[in-house]
């Protein structure tokens, strides 16, 4: 159907300004009023879409997970097929950190998951996330040939995202998030 295109790029916008909105001045910034200039859309265009605030923050953090879920997937898929050691491990985490800029579009993200943590609306949205960064942490961890590497991810993926935020507040460069990972892994012992 010819007008389903329009739509869907009329509601990509909109969720492309949504999160430049966030990043910029976090949830509390976004209003339809800024959606609409942002995306140069008309303000009725941001209401037909989505009818709720809410849904307009699930359905901007969802969008960003797909998009992370699916780079991350091709990453993990890479490292069960590949075998890595320690340094390539690194190197990919400081691929993933370098490819996610310190700008506005990736700060939203962040902003996105502290609001889960007062709308538990958001929460499934979040948990998406999460479960794909454990994906490829698990992926990683086990061609490293780490013990429990299933375990351990959600830890992995948590001092990652520690050494994010660290990065995003401090602006340190990606380099020092791969010198502190091989740091961390280097202390643990081999798998027997």
């Amino acid at each position: 159907m010819p007008n389903d295109a329009p739509a869907a790029t009329t509601r990509q916008r909109i969720i492309t300004a949504v999160l430049q909105i966030i990043g910029e001045g976090g949830v509390a910034a976004v209003t339809n009023r800024r959606i609409a200039k942002e995306a140069g859309v008309s303000l009725g265009s941001v209401t037909y879409h989505f009818e709720t605030q809410h849904d307009l923050l699930r359905e901007s953090l969802l969008y960003f997970v797909r998009e992370e879920a699916r780079y991350f997937t091709e990453l993990a898929d890479q490292c069960q097929t590949e075998g890595i050691d320690i340094e390539d491990a690194a190197s990919l985490a400081g691929q993933v950190a370098c490819g996610t800029a310190l700008d506005s579009a990736h700060l939203a993200p962040f902003e996105l998951y502290i609001q889960a943590g007062r709308d538990e609306r958001l929460r499934e949205a979040a948990a998406e996330a999460f479960r794909a960064y454990d994906r490829l942490a698990t992926q990683i961890l086990t061609a490293l040939g780490v013990p429990d590497a299933e375990r351990l991810a959600a830890t992995t993926v948590a001092v990652v995202m520690g050494l994010q935020l660290r990065r995003l507040a401090t602006g340190s460069p990606a380099e020092d998030l791969v010198d502190a990972l091989l740091l961390l892994a280097r202390g643990c012992p081999p798998a027997q």
